[in-house]
């Protein structure tokens, strides 16, 4: 999911860095005041490089704060793909998801945006691929579906999972060019112009409320553990934030002694999971849940998906076409593209809010550029590898900038080589899909309804005592739930007499989040309203505040290598969009039109 993050969200750090960083160590470009009382300020800016044990603890933290979003999107897309009941496969695809977002993260802080933001999976495409497999023509044999019946070796199984696979990936390849395209010939500015919050609004929420039902029947597999995995989640990151937990540290200047670790707010997704999954494995341990398959609470136990780690390798390796040759569907092609377009729109927020929070400068334009080609390119990789989903910013890591206040591109560089380890680990994918069926609805309960506030949240911007936005709201989300719904439920009406248009438009009317975002879109820019009353006034006063504790320059956009040198003497370079030249600034009025709204929500999670 991607989502930005306001720096006034922030009001606690995770870890007591004043106790562990020496100040001569503290960024010199940074321009912080140690009297301003502002704990929000970098102690690390983008171009420091903090000790080496600091950069791996924050590395893994880093990527324990991905976790709950990059596993939840393989376990969903698992029963469009028929691969409820075949878990060494599902662990594969956890794998693969795993070493892509590490590659791409690494792409992009190399030759991207340059700022210290992770890539991840993106729910926006989760939403058009499961429209798309659950079509008439892609649906589940009723075989699949019972375990008793289900060969995971079986050539007939095989085949039937690989198919959709294939054409998931050749779907979301091509859907990807468009980002490339868009990003790498400076189109993103000109488009951003026409999206607002009340575009964005309807969309990001509806990729949450869109997926309730997988939630509840995950959590409806035992609700008591589902209940318990929700309330220790919610207990972790809203109750206990505040609380540290003391731990051992060392440092030349203070040697050995006792610091500072706000653990639950660094993982209380993780920690609520653990401590769920712990219950269950007690639980099955002493046959207190029912090891009947057809009675209810089986799927809390532990053993039901077998002896998936014991055959997991140790090793596994992903490439290119490793389901077969990638096929292509018209209609998956459009509906993917409806999600790419919502992803681009929440990352180039995402990019300002990662700016903010890492006292670099505002992004200039050829940074914005770079950066959106390049998560079209990770997309495009995401696609060829067999992930069945594409990449974006994850704003989950943008947040733990403004927690740890280590702002560091370094850092990040390091979790996404610790993200292709864990892609390669063949049993770390296989433990995860051993994580009982409850325990994850509990926690879909929790992300899914975090999404679903962090778009609504989008319109604290607006003027929402406008009737005029109220109605522009209202009626997007209500239609956005009423349409798709009654499309699924009379599949057969939408009849052009002509397969692939009806199939396209299958896709696109029973995604919520198009039709949504669709509707926001076409009425705020239709519809007469002002700057200040649709929210745009506000975007650009936000932004316009944001540049007190950046660095002096923009150079930290520019390309490494002596790339951006060797550009700067030759004249055509300022011709080509997502390349640094010569004079570049950062100028508002170049960039505020970008600004997604995304920036301007924040998660406790």
């Amino acid at each position: 999911m991607a989502s930005g993050m306001d720096s006034s969200g922030f009001d606690n750090l995770a870890f007591d860095m004043d106790e562990q960083v020496d100040d001569r160590l503290k960024g010199k470009a940074c321009k912080t005041s140690e009297t301003d009382g502002d704990r929000n300020k970098p102690t690390y800016c983008v171009t420091d490089v903090p000790p080496w044990y600091l950069c791996i603890f924050l590395a893994i933290q880093h990527y324990l704060t991905a976790f709950g979003g990059i596993i939840s999107i393989p376990l969903i897309l698992s029963e469009g793909l028929c691969l409820q009941h075949d878990s060494l496969t599902q662990s594969q695809l956890i794998n693969n998801i795993f070493f892509v977002s590490g590659l791409c993260t690494i792409l992009q802080v190399i030759f991207g945006v340059r700022l210290p933001i992770l890539q991840g999976g993106t729910f926006a495409l989760v939403t058009p691929a499961m429209a798309l497999l659950s079509m008439p023509d892609w649906e589940c044999p009723a075989w699949t579906k019972n375990a008793s019946l289900v060969n995971t070796s079986s050539p007939v199984f095989i085949e039937v999972w690989q198919t959709r696979m294939r054409t998931l990936q050749g779907s979301i390849m091509v859907a990807s060019i468009l980002q490339v395209l868009v990003g790498f010939s400076g189109l993103i500015g000109f488009l951003m112009r026409f999206i607002g919050p009340l575009t964005i609004a309807p969309t990001v929420s509806l990729i949450g409320l869109s997926l309730y039902d997988s939630a509840g029947v995950k959590a409806g597999s035992h609700w008591g553990i589902s209940a318990m995995t929700t309330v220790l989640i919610i207990l972790f990151s809203q109750y206990l934030r505040r609380i540290p937990i003391p731990v051992p540290a060392y440092d030349k200047i203070k040697k050995l002694r006792v610091s500072k670790f706000f653990l639950f707010q660094i993982m209380p997704i993780l920690l609520g999971i653990a401590v769920s999954w712990l219950v269950c494995y007690l639980l099955t341990i002493y046959d207190v849940l029912p090891s009947d398959p057809d009675e209810y609470g089986y799927l809390a136990r532990t053993d039901v998906k077998g002896n998936v780690v014991s055959e997991a390798s140790w090793f596994t390796f992903t490439y290119p076409g490793k389901w077969g040759l990638p096929t292509v569907s018209l209609a998956g092609v459009v509906g993917i593209i409806a999600g790419i377009i919502c992803s681009m729109a929440e990352s180039v927020g995402d990019y300002h809010a990662c700016a903010r929070l890492s006292g670099a400068p505002p992004p200039p334009k050829h940074a914005i550029n770079r950066g959106i080609g390049v998560e079209g390119v990770g997309s495009l990789l995401a696609g060829a590898f067999g992930t069945g989903n594409g990449t974006t910013s994850f704003s989950e890591n943008v947040a733990a900038l403004g927690i740890t206040r280590v702002g560091s591109r370094t850092v990040i560089l390091l979790s996404g080589f610790v993200m292709i380890l864990m892609g390669i680990l063949g049993k770390i994918g296989a433990i995860f899909t051993t994580i009982p069926t409850p325990v994850i609805g509990g926690m879909f309960m929790i992300m899914f309804g975090v999404i679903g506030a962090a778009g609504i949240s989008n319109l604290q911007s607006t003027d929402m005592n406008s009737s005029r936005n109220i109605f522009i709201f209202g009626f997007s989300m209500f239609s956005a739930l009423v349409i798709p719904n009654w499309i699924m439920k009379n599949p057969t009406f939408l009849d052009t007499g002509v397969k692939e248009v009806d199939q396209v438009l299958q896709i696109l009317l029973t995604t919520h989040m198009f039709v949504g975002g669709f509707l926001g879109f076409f009425l705020d820019n239709t519809i007469p309203g002002t700057k200040r009353e649709r929210g745009l006034l506000a975007w650009e006063n936000v932004y316009l505040q944001d540049s007190s504790s950046s660095l002096e320059t923009d150079e930290v956009y520019d390309l490494p290598f002596g790339i951006t040198s060797h550009l700067q003497s030759k004249s055509w370079a300022r011709y080509i969009p997502f390349c640094p030249h010569k004079g570049h600034r950062s100028q508002s009025e170049d960039n505020h039109v970008s600004q997604s709204p995304g920036s301007e929500y924040s998660t406790r999670i």
